[in-house]
Parts: C-alpha cells; sequence; structure tokens
C-alpha cells in the first residue's frame, strides 16, 4: 500500500541544520501525491569569516553525513536529495562528487534499500544541457570567496567555463538565509553579461529563489535556483513530468 500523501514519492532531503530555506522552498515546489522529508545534518552555527572556518563547517558537515542518511531512511523514502551544495566546494571536481554519494549509497544500502540520489552538481550538469548553455557560466553563492577555485574546477569538470562570481562570504551560516533579495538582483547584475550563457545560484540556504525566477524574464537567459534545480532533477529523475508554471523554464517546459 502506498503513503496516503506521498503515493507518487517520498523524497528524503538531507541537509544542514542551520538551513532555514531549503524546506519551504521544496514544500512550495512539489507537485500533489509527493511529499519531502528533512533530515537535518547536526552543525554548529559558528562564525565563517575565514577558509580555515569554511572548512571547518564542511568538515562538521562531512561528519554528519551517514548519521543523517541513516535518519532518513527510517521513513522509507523513494529517493534522496542532497540539499547542500558543499560536496561541490570540497575540492576534487566531479571525483569528490562521486565518492560522496557512494558514501551515501553504502549508507542506503545498510537501511536494504538502492534507491537514487540527486546531487546538486549532477543536477545542474543535467539542467545546463537540458537548457542547452553553451559554455560560459556565473555562479552566485553565500561562501567564503576561498571556495571559487573549487567551484571553478567543478564546472571545467562539467565542460563548462566558470566567468565570473560573486561568493557573499556571509559570516555565519543562519545569516545566509538572512540575505536581502536586493542584494541578491545586485549581484545577478555583477556577474551578467554578453559574455555569459547561464547563471547558477549555489547555496541550499540562499533565498535566491524568486530572484531566479524574475531574472530569467529580465535576461532572456537561464538562471537557476540551485534548490529548484535539485528538485526537478529528483522529479524527473523518477518520471514525475508534471509542468509546474511560474518557477521558472526548467520546471514549466523540461
Amino acid at each position: 500500500m502506498t503513503d496516503v500523501f506521498g503515493w507518487r514519492m517520498k523524497f528524503g532531503v538531507l541537509c544542514p541544520s542551520t538551513n532555514t530555506v531549503l524546506q519551504p522552498q521544496l514544500d512550495a515546489l512539489r507537485p500533489p501525491g509527493v511529499t519531502n522529508h528533512i533530515s537535518r545534518m547536526d552543525i554548529s552555527n559558528n562564525p565563517v569569516r575565514s577558509a580555515e572556518d569554511f572548512k571547518a563547517m564542511m568538515r562538521e558537515v562531512n561528519v554528519a553525513l551517514e548519521k543523517s542518511v541513516d535518519v532518513v531512511m527510517t521513513c522509507e523514502p523513494g529517493h534522496l536529495i542532497l540539499g547542500v551544495a558543499g560536496e561541490s566546494l570540497w575540492g576534487g571536481g566531479l571525483e569528490k562528487v562521486k565518492e560522496i554519494q557512494d558514501r551515501v549509497a553504502a549508507r542506503v544500502a545498510n537501511a536494504g534499500s538502492s534507491i537514487g540520489i540527486t546531487m546538486s552538481s549532477h543536477a545542474v550538469a543535467a539542467a545546463l544541457k537540458a537548457l542547452k548553455v553553451k559554455k560560459n557560466v556565473a555562479v552566485i553563492s553565500p561562501y567564503h570567496p576561498s571556495t571559487n577555485d573549487n567551484v571553478k574546477a567543478l564546472y571545467e569538470d562539467m565542460g563548462y567555463r566558470l566567468v565570473r562570481s560573486k561568493h557573499f562570504g556571509v559570516p555565519r551560516p543562519t545569516l545566509i538565509a538572512q540575505t536581502p533579495e536586493e542584494d541578491l538582483r545586485a549581484a545577478v547584475r555583477e556577474v551578467d553579461g554578453d559574455d555569459v550563457d547561464a547563471i547558477v545560484q549555489m547555496g541550499a540556504n540562499l533565498p535566491f529563489w524568486r530572484v531566479a525566477i524574475e531574472a530569467e524574464r529580465w535576461l532572456n537567459k537561464p538562471v537557476l535556483s540551485i534548490n529548484t534545480v535539485s528538485y526537478w532533477h529528483a522529479l524527473r529523475t523518477n518520471k514525475i513530468n508534471d509542468n509546474i508554471y511560474g518557477q521558472g523554464r526548467l520546471l514549466a517546459e523540461f
């Protein structure tokens, strides 16, 4: 017998405990018969004012990953979404992403399951391909600027060129969700240009969702919110092909 509310799909969603944006955004995007079940990675809300601080935060996420998987697997989800862009910021490009995906898959197997896993970097690659983005991308993130080399390497692995980036360097994890939309709109203008084929936002706690929808109309080019992209990927991977309007071209057309 299928779940009464999640009769089409129950998504297990992994995210840091400091994230307050991902859950309400995904719930606003879900089509009928799909439910989202959040498992929080227990991390601190310590200041992030340097490259070393950022690495310390990523180490906490790394340590908390397996336990978060174990917890969400008890509700028997049909698919997992890794709601943290950190796997693309630890360095190592797609090889590191594969390593983390394998770790998650091993815990899923321990729970007696073999469900699929959406990684944000794989979702972005699929979205850029679906939207026929040629080559040049710009990135907006809340993270420390020291992450830029890792971001650049990741996009190169995916076959794209990072033209420009804006890293806000938000000094504490929970403050990411408080980033004003006017600052996000200014960031779009800062990274955009005739040499940019698409703009991608990273950082699942950055409230970029509504700005992305607006900016895509202003600029007439793909402007992607990482949470929307990950959810699109999870839906389409599971053959849930509803056209969801008002949330950008990706969910409406692909």
